[in-house]
């Protein structure tokens, strides 16, 4: 019991002395986990994830809806094959976050490609669970 409390310390020191709250943890979780499920095309966890109004804006200029995204994704229309996260970070204002982020994607569309992009994610917490409501990705240098 005593390591128990000792290990839940240790955790509450390092969570802030990072910053991050478990509640942003759990976001950044969310938000890194979401870019292995593109890579893995598991559109089933994709589904659950974005919100059925979401606006999904890629650095080429398409905004796709739900429904794009999940049919490029099964259809193998969009291919992610690498997704490096150099940097992300999270605000929290009541039942909503948003993520933003810097990193490397690879893959392959009418081409094959890869991109540094700057990107920003909005979450809305709906019930116990965080849906993607709104993504937008600018190409960097």
């Amino acid at each position: 019991m005593r390591k128990l409390l000792m290990i839940g310390l240790l955790w509450v020191f390092v969570l802030s002395a990072s910053g991050q709250t478990s509640a942003e943890k759990s976001v950044l979780d969310l938000s890194k986990t979401k870019f292995d499920w593109l890579i893995n095309k598991q559109y089933d966890s994709l589904v659950k994830l974005l919100d059925d109004r979401i606006q999904y804006v890629h650095s080429n200029g398409w905004i796709q809806s739900k429904a794009d995204v999940i049919n490029d994704i099964i259809t193998g229309k969009l291919t992610y094959q690498k997704i490096q996260v150099d940097e992300s970070n999270v605000r929290l204002y009541n039942n909503t976050a948003i993520v933003t982020g810097t990193g490397k994607f690879e893959g392959k569309g009418e081409s094959p490609f890869a991109i540094n992009l700057c990107y920003t994610e909005v979450y809305i917490k709906s019930g116990n669970n965080w849906k993607l409501a709104s993504r937008h990705a600018n190409k960097m240098p």
